[in-house]
């Protein structure tokens, strides 16, 4: 019997390997499929959270950034192709001491898959104020089998370690109640959360709405923020360990918002996220 080959890390997948024309170049791998994982990555397209955290990192490492990235938008164009090679081409838009505003486009053979922007700044030392802060349930105080799992579960679940808090509730579990999804999250092979990391996460999970039915609608990202409130550290997020809190906030005229805040061990708030999905449209309908 053939061993399964070891998935891609994610840092594997962010090595950019650079153009000719200045572009930086990556492939992405079926391991980051968001179709079920007993299917071929085919069924599926390539994972949001990745090709946010591709972003992200396309704008640091090609133009040289060094500023604590404080706020991504990411729009998806149209789905890359598995295994072939994308170009990222960062450019700075306006350059500054304390803020620096950037965008990447990327393209497969022409045609652009995803377009981002990225806020870039020195903080200050404004007092803080921080109504976000809430401390989450004790990680050793959860079951360690509430996780995501079975061949319905996604290729890019395999990258992550789940700890559900009263979940997971996928098709229905919900029904009849707000709907919300709470898990400590961090990368399986244990990397130390950051900037790229939080991109990853703060997109991996299955859509709020899928959590209100049991048949849910399929459905589609086209765009996705993130706001990282404070950086990550190992203090705050041990063992690369951080608590999310996924949240429907509308579902209705063919398109579905969510947020996602994400909590370091101490209850201080590290990023929140908006994304609206596009329902996609049924079969005979």
């Amino acid at each position: 019997m053939t061993t399964p080959a070891a998935p891609l890390s994610l840092d594997q997948a962010l090595a950019f390997r650079p153009l000719d024309d200045g572009a930086l170049s990556a492939a992405v791998a079926g391991d980051f499929s968001n179709g079920p994982s007993g299917a071929p990555p085919e069924k599926g397209f390539p994972f949001g959270g990745l090709l946010a955290a591709l972003c992200a990192q396309a704008m640091r490492q090609g133009l040289s950034l060094t500023a604590p990235l404080r706020t991504l938008s990411v729009q998806y164009l149209s789905a890359a192709r598995f295994g072939e090679p994308v170009a990222f081409r960062p450019r700075l838009l306006r350059g500054g001491r304390n803020v620096v505003y950037a965008a990447v486009e990327a393209d497969q053979e022409g045609r652009m898959t995803h377009h981002a922007t990225g806020t870039y700044g020195v903080d200050g030392t404004t007092p803080p104020l921080s109504p976000l802060h809430t401390p989450p349930p004790p990680l050793e105080a959860l079951d360690p089998e509430a996780r995501i799992g079975g061949p319905m579960a996604p290729h890019f679940a395999r990258h992550v370690d789940y700890r559900f808090d009263g979940g997971p509730n996928i098709l229905g579990g919900n029904e009849g109640r707000p709907v919300v999804e709470r898990t400590w999250m961090r990368m399986a092979d244990r990397r130390p959360l950051d900037e790229v990391g939080l991109c990853y996460l703060l997109d991996a999970l299955y859509p709020p709405a899928w959590t209100a039915s049991a048949t849910p609608a399929p459905m589609t990202t086209v765009d996705l923020r993130i706001d990282i409130l404070t950086d990550p550290a190992p203090a705050t997020a041990r063992d690369g360990w951080a608590f999310f809190e996924f949240r429907m906030l509308d579902l209705g005229l063919g398109w579905t918002v969510d947020e996602a805040t994400a909590w370091g061990a101490d209850g201080a708030p590290l990023a929140i996220s908006r994304q609206r999905r596009k329902l996609l449209p049924q079969r005979g309908a």
